[in-house]
Parts: structure tokens; C-alpha cells; sequence
């Protein structure tokens, strides 16, 4: 079979090589292509292919049309929501995702965010670097913080264990049933915007979670809230979180993903908002994590090829 990988993965060649190997040793051929967005190109890359992979650049649906030959896509991400999968499925072409990568990665970020918001420290850094002090700068601990999860997965449990190193209390919000030691009580979305004084974000981007948090949701936060946001940026209404910030509604916010893939434009306008941490859709991305998803990655390659499909969407 041949086998396309169409955007690189963050692991070294040397790595590659062996997984290119391997295949061929098993009679397959990988072919490897730098990342380029342009349909037309992606559809001559993938017209001859049994398998593609890819991480989280956009597939269109004519892509998909283009490769007669498609039975597998293996994603190197964990949302799906940039690729055509109620069509791939239509076509009986086989998804499966890099699922729990990126736990370890996202989670520590987040608690970065919430200790460097917390403790004021863009504003004592910014004040230091300009012969400052930190006077009128003095800020506050993480723990016996009240942290909402919202989407009680992988990642929001995670989460929610670093935070109890921290004595803080951990509500959640999910669809489901939690049952996670970590999480001390699951509530309403109402309840978990009134009492937590930091919300962190961790659900798929779906028809149901896009939007939902617009000018309403945000105005029942408390105005010492700080929000975080490594899931999806579609989540939050762009709009609404700018004018809560500009008119301090809510406290602070960190950023790591927006309604549109970075490079943003300079006059974005989270890129002006006061005590707002922005960073471009890093959470995921650490050496650590990268291995880990190619690893994922081709054992669901493997598997699928043997007739085992893992991680199955």
C-alpha cells in the first residue's frame, strides 16, 4: 500500500527513516511532503493513496474525492473537526486519531497560565525591564482556587489532578457522567461560571460547544475569574471575551487557540486586551509530546494494516 504523510510530524528524519523502513520491510511505501495547504497540490499528493496522514491541517472535501485508493486517514491530532469525517465515513474510509499525546503537554501549560496570571507576572516582568519594582503588582496564590473543568476528558482530568497538588477545589462540567477522584463535584455550566474564580476549557469543538460561551455566560463569571482556553477557539465567542477583558468583567485570560489559526494579524484584537496571555497553539507541541504522537501515530498505522484499528473515530 502506499502510505502519504503530508505535513511533517515535529520528530527528527532519523526517527521517520525507521518508521519508513519498517514499512517497507513490510512491502509498503511511505511517501513524506513538507506541509502545503494548496487543494490542488494535496490532491495530486493523495490521488494514488491507500493511506494518508496528516496532524491538524485543513483536508477539503475534494481532496478526499481526489483519492479513489483511500481507505485510511490517521490523524496526528485529537480534534477531528478540521477534516470532512461525515464524508470520509460515507466513502467507508477508516479515521483514527493520536488521542492522549498531548495530555501531559496541555495540562502543564495550563497550570503555567494560571499561576503566571495569578501572579501578575507579564505586568512584574514588564515592570522590571522598564527599572521597576513590583510595587502595586501583588498577586495571588493557585491555592484554595476554585478551578472549573469544562469537559471532563483525558486532558480536564489531568488538569484537575495537577490542580489538587495545589489545594485547590475542582468542579467540573461534562456531558456525562465523571467519576475521577480529582474532581470534587460535577455541576451545572451556570453553577461552575458563578463559582469558579479560574475556568479552563478542555472539549471537543463540536455543534453543541461551539459558541457557547458568548456575552451572557461570561457576565455570570465573578470579575476576579480568570479564563483559560487550550481547547478550541470557536468555543468562546472571540467578540464577547474582548469586551469582557476591556471592561474588566472578568479578571484575565490565556489564549492558546482563536477562531482562526496564527499567524494572526496585528490588530487582533486578543492581541490588545489587558492582562491577557496570548501563545500560538503551543499547548500540544513539546518534544516529549511529539515523540509520543508519532509513536500513536504509526501504531495506528500498523494496527490498521493488520487489521486492528486503534483509536478509532
Amino acid at each position: 500500500m502506499k502510505i502519504v504523510l503530508l505535513e511533517e510530524l515535529g520528530i527528527s528524519m532519523n526517527r521517520l527513516k525507521k518508521y519508513q523502513e519498517k514499512l517497507e520491510k513490510m512491502g509498503h511505501t511511505l511517501v513524506m511532503y513538507k506541509k502545503d495547504t494548496n487543494s490542488n497540490i494535496l490532491m495530486n499528493r493523495v490521488k494514488d493513496a491507500d493511506a494518508i496522514i496528516l496532524a491538524n491541517m485543513p483536508l477539503d472535501k475534494k481532496v478526499i474525492e481526489n483519492a479513489p485508493n483511500l481507505k485510511f486517514i490517521d490523524i496526528a491530532f485529537t480534534g477531528v473537526d478540521h477534516i470532512p469525517v461525515d464524508f470520509a465515513k460515507q466513502k467507508n474510509i477508516a479515521i483514527s486519531n493520536a488521542s492522549g499525546y498531548a495530555t501531559q503537554s496541555v495540562a502543564e501549560l495550563c497550570i503555567s497560565f494560571m499561576i503566571q496570571l495569578l501572579r501578575k507576572t507579564k505586568d512584574n516582568e514588564k515592570s522590571c525591564r522598564n527599572n521597576g519594582t513590583k510595587e502595586g503588582l501583588n498577586g495571588n496564590l493557585l491555592q484554595g482556587k476554585t478551578v472549573g473543568i469544562i469537559g471532563a476528558g483525558k486532558i480536564g482530568k489531568k488538569v484537575a489532578y495537577l490542580c489538587k497538588a495545589f489545594d485547590c477545589k475542582v468542579i467540573a462540567y461534562n456531558k456525562s457522567k465523571i467519576n475521577d477522584v480529582s474532581i470534587d463535584e460535577q455541576v451545572s455550566l451556570e453553577e461552575l461560571l458563578k463559582n469558579s474564580d479560574i475556568i479552563s476549557w478542555h472539549c471537543p469543538l463540536t455543534s453543541e460547544t461551539e459558541g457557547m460561551i458568548e456575552k451572557k455566560e461570561l457576565s455570570l463569571m465573578k470579575e476576579t475569574a480568570i479564563v483559560i482556553n487550550t481547547a478550541r477557539g470557536n468555543i468562546i465567542k472571540s467578540n464577547d471575551l474582548v469586551e469582557a477583558l476591556n471592561n474588566k468583567t472578568i479578571a484575565g485570560a490565556a489564549i492558546d487557540v482563536f477562531d482562526k489559526e496564527p499567524p494572526l494579524p496585528i490588530d487582533y484584537p486578543l492581541l490588545h486586551t489587558p492582562n491577557t496571555i496570548v501563545t500560538p497553539h503551543m499547548a500540544y507541541s513539546s518534544v516529549e509530546s511529539m515523540e509520543k504522537r508519532a509513536e500513536i501515530v504509526f501504531d495506528n498505522l500498523f494496527s490498521w494494516l493488520e487489521g486492528n484499528q486503534k483509536n478509532k473515530i
